[in-house]
Protein backbone atom coordinates (compact mmCIF):
# COMPACT_ATOMS: atom_id res chain seq x y z
CA UNK A 1 0.00 0.00 0.00
CA UNK A 2 3.01 2.33 0.12
CA UNK A 3 2.49 3.76 -3.39
CA UNK A 4 -1.06 4.83 -2.49
CA UNK A 5 0.14 6.42 0.74
CA UNK A 6 2.67 8.40 -1.27
CA UNK A 7 -0.05 9.59 -3.67
CA UNK A 8 -2.13 10.74 -0.74
CA UNK A 9 0.75 12.69 0.77
CA UNK A 10 -0.09 11.64 4.32
CA UNK A 11 1.21 8.76 6.41
CA UNK A 12 -1.65 6.33 7.01
CA UNK A 13 -1.36 3.14 9.03
CA UNK A 14 -0.93 0.27 6.56
CA UNK A 15 -3.59 -1.90 8.17
CA UNK A 16 -6.12 0.93 8.16
CA UNK A 17 -5.36 1.74 4.54
CA UNK A 18 -5.81 -1.92 3.60
CA UNK A 19 -9.11 -1.93 5.48
CA UNK A 20 -10.21 1.19 3.58
CA UNK A 21 -9.68 -0.73 0.35
CA UNK A 22 -11.66 -3.79 1.48
CA UNK A 23 -15.16 -3.91 0.01
CA UNK A 24 -17.82 -5.86 1.83
CA UNK A 25 -18.12 -8.29 -1.11
CA UNK A 26 -14.53 -9.37 -0.48
CA UNK A 27 -15.09 -9.54 3.27
CA UNK A 28 -18.15 -11.77 2.80
CA UNK A 29 -16.21 -14.21 0.62
CA UNK A 30 -13.38 -14.39 3.16
CA UNK A 31 -15.29 -15.44 6.25
CA UNK A 32 -16.83 -12.13 7.21
CA UNK A 33 -13.59 -10.24 7.88
CA UNK A 34 -13.82 -6.48 8.58
CA UNK A 35 -14.55 -4.20 5.61
CA UNK A 36 -14.46 -0.48 4.93
CA UNK A 37 -18.00 0.63 5.80
CA UNK A 38 -17.17 1.80 9.34
CA UNK A 39 -14.25 3.84 8.00
CA UNK A 40 -16.54 5.18 5.29
CA UNK A 41 -19.00 6.31 7.97
CA UNK A 42 -16.23 8.18 9.77
CA UNK A 43 -14.76 9.59 6.56
CA UNK A 44 -18.12 10.99 5.49
CA UNK A 45 -18.09 13.23 8.57
CA UNK A 46 -14.44 14.19 8.04
CA UNK A 47 -15.24 15.16 4.46
CA UNK A 48 -18.35 17.10 5.36
CA UNK A 49 -16.72 19.12 8.13
CA UNK A 50 -13.58 19.92 6.13
CA UNK A 51 -15.51 21.10 3.06
CA UNK A 52 -18.15 22.99 5.05
CA UNK A 53 -15.52 24.81 7.14
CA UNK A 54 -13.49 25.74 4.07
CA UNK A 55 -16.51 27.08 2.19
CA UNK A 56 -17.73 29.05 5.22
CA UNK A 57 -14.37 30.73 5.73
CA UNK A 58 -13.45 31.35 2.07
CA UNK A 59 -16.85 32.55 0.78
CA UNK A 60 -18.15 34.99 3.42
CA UNK A 61 -20.56 36.69 1.00
CA UNK A 62 -22.53 33.58 0.04
CA UNK A 63 -25.75 32.63 1.79
CA UNK A 64 -26.58 29.19 3.15
CA UNK A 65 -28.25 27.99 -0.05
CA UNK A 66 -25.29 28.91 -2.27
CA UNK A 67 -22.86 27.30 0.16
CA UNK A 68 -24.98 24.13 0.24
CA UNK A 69 -24.89 23.89 -3.57
CA UNK A 70 -21.13 24.13 -3.62
CA UNK A 71 -20.78 21.54 -0.89
CA UNK A 72 -23.15 19.15 -2.65
CA UNK A 73 -21.21 19.51 -5.88
CA UNK A 74 -18.00 18.12 -4.40
CA UNK A 75 -19.23 15.55 -1.88
CA UNK A 76 -21.46 13.69 -4.34
CA UNK A 77 -20.76 10.11 -5.37
CA UNK A 78 -19.76 11.25 -8.85
CA UNK A 79 -17.32 13.85 -7.52
CA UNK A 80 -15.71 11.45 -5.06
CA UNK A 81 -15.41 8.80 -7.78
CA UNK A 82 -13.63 11.40 -9.89
CA UNK A 83 -11.16 11.94 -7.06
CA UNK A 84 -10.69 8.18 -6.72
CA UNK A 85 -9.92 7.80 -10.42
CA UNK A 86 -7.32 10.54 -10.15
CA UNK A 87 -5.64 8.49 -7.42
CA UNK A 88 -6.13 5.25 -9.42
CA UNK A 89 -7.84 3.91 -6.33
CA UNK A 90 -9.56 1.13 -8.27
CA UNK A 91 -6.36 -0.87 -8.62
CA UNK A 92 -5.97 -1.09 -4.84
CA UNK A 93 -9.50 -2.33 -4.06
CA UNK A 94 -10.18 -5.78 -2.62
CA UNK A 95 -13.39 -6.98 -4.27
CA UNK A 96 -15.45 -10.14 -4.30
CA UNK A 97 -15.67 -12.20 -7.46
CA UNK A 98 -19.07 -10.82 -8.42
CA UNK A 99 -17.94 -7.22 -8.21
CA UNK A 100 -14.80 -8.07 -10.17
CA UNK A 101 -16.89 -9.57 -12.95
CA UNK A 102 -19.23 -6.58 -13.15
CA UNK A 103 -16.58 -3.85 -13.26
CA UNK A 104 -16.59 -2.96 -9.58
CA UNK A 105 -13.18 -1.32 -9.79
CA UNK A 106 -14.71 1.49 -11.83
CA UNK A 107 -18.14 1.76 -10.20
CA UNK A 108 -18.82 5.26 -8.90
CA UNK A 109 -20.45 4.03 -5.68
CA UNK A 110 -17.59 1.69 -4.74
CA UNK A 111 -14.92 4.27 -5.58
CA UNK A 112 -16.72 7.02 -3.66
CA UNK A 113 -17.15 4.80 -0.59
CA UNK A 114 -13.47 3.87 -0.69
CA UNK A 115 -12.48 7.53 -0.93
CA UNK A 116 -14.49 8.33 2.20
CA UNK A 117 -12.92 5.33 3.92
CA UNK A 118 -9.48 6.73 3.11
CA UNK A 119 -10.48 10.01 4.76
CA UNK A 120 -11.55 8.05 7.83
CA UNK A 121 -8.26 6.13 7.88
CA UNK A 122 -6.32 9.40 7.57
CA UNK A 123 -8.22 10.84 10.53
CA UNK A 124 -7.42 7.86 12.73
CA UNK A 125 -3.77 7.71 11.64
CA UNK A 126 -2.72 11.33 11.34
CA UNK A 127 -5.38 13.33 13.18
CA UNK A 128 -8.08 15.80 12.27
CA UNK A 129 -5.85 18.52 10.79
CA UNK A 130 -3.96 16.18 8.45
CA UNK A 131 -7.18 14.47 7.38
CA UNK A 132 -8.85 17.81 6.62
CA UNK A 133 -5.79 18.93 4.65
CA UNK A 134 -5.97 15.72 2.60
CA UNK A 135 -9.66 16.29 1.89
CA UNK A 136 -9.08 19.83 0.70
CA UNK A 137 -6.09 18.92 -1.49
CA UNK A 138 -8.27 16.43 -3.34
CA UNK A 139 -11.58 18.30 -3.33
CA UNK A 140 -10.74 21.97 -3.89
CA UNK A 141 -9.87 21.56 -7.61
CA UNK A 142 -13.43 20.36 -8.25
CA UNK A 143 -14.84 23.66 -6.99
CA UNK A 144 -13.35 25.42 -9.99
CA UNK A 145 -16.21 24.08 -12.14
CA UNK A 146 -19.31 26.18 -11.35
CA UNK A 147 -21.52 24.10 -13.67
CA UNK A 148 -21.39 21.34 -11.05
CA UNK A 149 -23.51 23.25 -8.58
CA UNK A 150 -26.95 22.97 -10.15
CA UNK A 151 -26.39 19.43 -11.35
CA UNK A 152 -25.29 18.23 -7.92
CA UNK A 153 -28.42 19.63 -6.25
CA UNK A 154 -30.97 18.52 -8.85
CA UNK A 155 -29.32 16.12 -11.31
CA UNK A 156 -32.53 14.82 -12.90
CA UNK A 157 -33.72 18.31 -13.85
CA UNK A 158 -30.24 19.30 -15.02
CA UNK A 159 -30.03 16.19 -17.19
CA UNK A 160 -33.46 16.86 -18.68
CA UNK A 161 -32.42 20.43 -19.54
CA UNK A 162 -29.17 19.18 -21.06
CA UNK A 163 -31.03 16.61 -23.16
CA UNK A 164 -33.25 19.39 -24.52
CA UNK A 165 -30.19 21.51 -25.29
CA UNK A 166 -28.59 18.60 -27.15
CA UNK A 167 -31.82 17.88 -29.05
CA UNK A 168 -31.90 14.24 -27.93
CA UNK A 169 -34.74 12.22 -26.44
CA UNK A 170 -35.75 12.92 -22.85
CA UNK A 171 -34.05 10.78 -20.17
CA UNK A 172 -35.61 7.36 -19.59
CA UNK A 173 -34.96 5.52 -16.32
CA UNK A 174 -35.07 1.85 -15.37
CA UNK A 175 -34.31 0.50 -11.90
CA UNK A 176 -33.30 -2.96 -10.68
CA UNK A 177 -33.19 -4.06 -7.02
CA UNK A 178 -30.95 -6.62 -5.34
CA UNK A 179 -30.25 -7.92 -1.87
CA UNK A 180 -32.46 -8.87 1.08
CA UNK A 181 -35.18 -6.56 2.37
CA UNK A 182 -33.05 -5.29 5.27
CA UNK A 183 -30.15 -4.40 2.94
CA UNK A 184 -31.84 -3.50 -0.34
CA UNK A 185 -29.68 -1.90 -3.04
CA UNK A 186 -30.86 -0.34 -6.27
CA UNK A 187 -29.16 0.21 -9.62
CA UNK A 188 -30.69 2.73 -12.00
CA UNK A 189 -29.92 3.08 -15.70
CA UNK A 190 -30.75 6.31 -17.50
CA UNK A 191 -30.77 6.48 -21.29
CA UNK A 192 -30.44 9.76 -23.16
CA UNK A 193 -30.36 9.26 -26.90
CA UNK A 194 -27.57 6.76 -27.55
CA UNK A 195 -25.95 7.30 -24.15
CA UNK A 196 -26.59 5.21 -21.04
CA UNK A 197 -25.29 5.72 -17.50
CA UNK A 198 -25.87 3.80 -14.29
CA UNK A 199 -26.01 4.75 -10.62
CA UNK A 200 -26.39 2.89 -7.33
CA UNK A 201 -28.23 3.78 -4.13
CA UNK A 202 -30.18 2.53 -1.15
CA UNK A 203 -33.44 3.80 -2.69
CA UNK A 204 -34.82 4.09 -6.22
CA UNK A 205 -34.66 7.88 -6.00
CA UNK A 206 -31.06 7.88 -4.85
CA UNK A 207 -30.04 5.47 -7.62
CA UNK A 208 -31.82 7.53 -10.29
CA UNK A 209 -30.17 10.73 -9.06
CA UNK A 210 -26.75 9.07 -9.11
CA UNK A 211 -27.34 7.82 -12.66
CA UNK A 212 -28.56 11.26 -13.76
CA UNK A 213 -25.50 12.99 -12.33
CA UNK A 214 -23.17 10.51 -14.01
CA UNK A 215 -24.95 11.05 -17.33
CA UNK A 216 -24.90 14.82 -16.91
CA UNK A 217 -21.13 14.81 -16.41
CA UNK A 218 -20.60 12.49 -19.37
CA UNK A 219 -22.76 14.56 -21.73
CA UNK A 220 -22.05 18.10 -20.53
CA UNK A 221 -18.44 18.21 -21.70
CA UNK A 222 -19.35 17.53 -25.35
CA UNK A 223 -22.18 20.06 -25.03
CA UNK A 224 -19.77 22.71 -23.76
CA UNK A 225 -17.42 22.09 -26.67
CA UNK A 226 -20.20 22.26 -29.26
Amino acid sequence: MRPLSEKLGVEIDAELLALAMTHRSYAYEHGGIPHNERLEFLGDSVLGLAVTSMLYRSLPDLDEGALAKRRASVVSTVALAEVARGLELGQYLKLGRGEERTGGRDKDSILADATEAVFGAAYLSAGADEAAALVLRLIEPLLADPARYGAAVDPKTSLQELAAKLGTTAPVYSVAARGPDHDRRFTATVTVGDHASTGDGTSKKQAEMAAALTAWHALSAPAADA
